[in-house]
């Protein structure tokens, strides 16, 4: 009896241990697919703050709940089912429609890009067209949960491939944190972000002369965030759909535009050996950044053209 007792606690041990090693693979496969989705997850921090842009302070912290609920909702009920089919039924689906989605945010850049020159779209404007502040905040929520669902997709795409080989539910489990960790951490910045100059105002009120001075630098300093912030969101769709188009181009075995980028890359960590893996990163970022202005730049002239007929 003793030792059928230690025998059960041995295999009890033995289940216990591959059950964290489990744990810590999949925390490592999750930790793996957020970060080849930052690219999206950047670009969609970045544009949210532009949904909150035209509404009253104190409904800006509850319409970013409202889009963060609508964000965590496409994730786990519409795109982690849909990323599980696909993966169990469909893998060979995977490539094109990475290729597809990363198109899409080429178009979208390079839109952003076009708007840049010929003179944006003026949020204040839109805020007075609208008659009430109910209508623009719908209008508001709605928009961005519409633009969540594709950053969403994409960001759900890129992590189910960077975990395509795992077991289906490893897929499900990695899948499910990375929503959640994402959608939090997103919404948690954008919120953070959209109340930063009432956080500045509120310093300066303060006694403090160093308070005071930090309270107003925020302030002075928000204009300047959001135009990085567009810079920034704007160059991470160029990267990500770039990159995920010259990945698809070498899943088909088309390597005369990834070999060229690896080629170049590969030459540069050579002949700067003490940043070696700096200047591949760059390079392969900024090769695939070209691909992405091109590709974008080639959908947005189609599609002005259709429009014109």
């Amino acid at each position: 009896m003793p030792s059928g007792l230690i025998a059960l606690l041995d295999d009890v041990a033995g289940i216990a241990k591959l059950t964290a090693t489990s744990l810590d693979d999949v925390a490592a496969a999750a930790g793996k697919a957020g970060s080849k989705a930052a690219g999206v997850v950047i670009d969609d921090t970045a544009v949210t703050p532009r949904y909150v842009m035209g509404l009253t302070p104190d409904r800006e912290l509850p319409i970013i709940w409202k889009i963060a609920k609508g964000s965590l909702r496409n994730k786990l009920l519409f795109l982690l089912p849909a990323a599980l089919l696909l993966s169990a039924f469909a893998p060979w689906l995977l490539p094109p429609l990475l290729m597809l989605g990363g198109a899409f945010l080429c178009f979208e850049a390079a839109e952003k890009l076009l708007e840049a020159v010929q003179g944006g779209h003026d949020l204040a404007e839109e805020a007075l067209e609208t008659h009430s502040s109910k209508e623009l905040e719908d209008q508001k929520v709605s928009g961005a949960i519409r633009t969540d669902f594709i950053l969403s997709g994409e960001i759900m795409a890129i992590a189910l491939g960077t975990v395509a080989a795992e077991p289906i539910w490893e897929q499900a489990i990695i899948l499910v944190v990375v929503a959640i960790l994402i959608t939090a951490g997103v919404y948690g910045v954008v919120g953070f972000i959209v109340k930063m100059d009432d956080i500045g105002l509120h310093l300066a009120e303060r006694r403090s002369a160093g308070t005071r001075a930090l309270g107003r630098a925020m302030v002075k300093a928000m204009p300047v965030l959001m135009r990085i912030l567009s810079v920034v969101g704007t160059a991470a769709m160029l990267w990500v759909g770039g990159g995920l188009i010259v990945h698809g181009l070498h899943e088909f075995h088309w390597d005369l535009i990834p070999g060229a980028i690896h080629h170049v890359a590969e030459s540069a960590a050579h002949a700067l050996p003490a940043v070696g893996p700096l200047m591949d990163w760059v390079v392969n970022a900024a090769g695939a950044g070209i691909v992405g202005l091109v590709v974008g730049g080639i959908v947005v002239a189609v599609l002005h053209l259709f429009q014109k007929h």
